[in-house]
């Protein structure tokens, strides 16, 4: 099975199955000498794991990563980082029923017509559960780009369903995002959503979700023109998140009823005017906020019985019960923060490894010019 490798300079390549012994990565190109250990991607993996909430799926995993290779003395040596997240809680008991038939919407139908056969439980390689393993690939990612360029990445829930919330940006409105199981800036709108979501499980059905990522002090001049542009490597990376169906960078879709005179981010001495861009033009980023949202689908998971077909083709009705999330873009806050330290943290030794020693007579503007 191919395709589980992403990144050219730092490279991760996942493996594992939902319900099999263990998950895991390996993480090659980190540079040498970065203070590492279990401890710096462990708290990534607790803002994802599952259980944390009735909202979430009940599956009660502890995510606790184990490091095996490539870092000595507590630090990273430049050969490759290999680490496990063991599978403790799986049932696989709760898919027998389901084994011969295909979910509607889910990657069932796919999987088999692919490679004639799939592993039914818990969803197999497509499962979300392979998502913990980018999430401690990317806590690397970030803490190299944090400590060495100051570069920080955090995401947030703009929406649930008919809820959007608003984010001030501010350090009240941050630390309002992690107060609460939803990734939500608004924490006072926190009962209205789980009033939502209950009555969502009442209803045997599920929603979908929008998150955001912002990527501060990201220096200017990453990306590879023309088939490598940063803002396509980061709508790949994030497309290929479970559930997500949509990808946006800046403005994205709103683009279409501006005029050119309001899309425009004039440049001026004192810096930017404004980011409609998300911070990338011509695929190369400018030094302002890199901004990323994603639109993730509602799980096909769910006890509301549904036409379908068997494996033999023949017409059949399905009805999975088991441990689903109601909300699949209620954990998605740390994955989407992952792929996008993933794909910055390569961007970033590919562009030391070819303009490294590139200097620009024109001085680099602010992100944004004082209002």
């Amino acid at each position: 099975m191919s395709g589980n490798t992403i990144g050219k300079l730092f490279c991760l390549t996942s493996f594992g199955e939902s319900h099999g012994p263990a998950i895991g990565g390996v993480v090659d190109g980190c540079p040498p000498g970065l203070p590492l250990s279990e401890a710096d991607l462990q708290p990534d993996l607790d803002r994802r794991k599952p259980g944390q909430s009735r909202h979430v799926t009940q599956r009660r995993e502890a995510d606790a990563v184990k490091i095996l290779s490539g870092v000595y003395q507590g630090h990273t040596t430049g050969t490759p980082i290999a680490f496990v997240i063991e599978n403790t809680d799986s049932r696989s008991y709760d898919y027998d029923k389901i084994k011969d038939l295909f979910r509607p919407n889910h990657a069932d139908y796919a999987y088999q017509q692919k490679y004639g056969l799939r592993d039914p439980r818990g969803g197999g390689r497509a499962s979300a559960r392979e998502t913990a393993v980018r999430v401690a690939a990317g806590a690397i990612a970030k803490k190299y780009l944090r400590e060495k360029l100051g570069t920080t990445i955090r995401g947030w829930c703009a929406q649930i369903g008919p809820y959007r919330f608003e984010h001030a940006l501010d350090e009240t409105s941050w630390a309002a995002v992690e107060s609460n199981p939803f990734f939500c800036p608004q924490p006072e709108r926190v009962p209205e959503l789980e009033a939502f979501l209950t009555q969502l499980r009442r209803d045997g059905d599920s929603i979908g979700a929008r998150v955001n990522v912002i990527a501060s002090r990201v220096p200017a001049g990453l990306g590879e023109p023309v088939y490598d542009r940063l803002d396509a490597d980061l709508a790949r990376a994030l497309m290929s998140i479970n559930a997500v169906k949509a990808v946006e960078i800046g403005d994205g879709v709103a683009v279409i009823e501006q005029r050119g005179s309001q899309a425009r981010d004039e440049l001026t001495p004192q810096g930017f005017t404004a980011n409609h861009a998300g911070g990338i033009l011509g695929g190369i980023s400018t030094g302002q906020d890199i901004f990323c949202s994603i639109a993730l689908k509602p799980t096909s998971s769910i006890p509301t019985p549904a036409r379908t077909i068997d494996v033999h083709g023949q017409a059949a009705e399905i009805r999975t019960t088991g441990r689903h999330d109601p909300c699949v873009g209620l954990r998605a806050t740390p994955i989407a923060e992952a792929m996008v330290a993933l794909v910055l943290m390569d961007h970033y030794l590919r562009n030391r490894a070819q303009c490294g020693d590139a200097r620009s007579p024109t001085p680099q503007i602010p992100a944004l010019a004082p209002r």
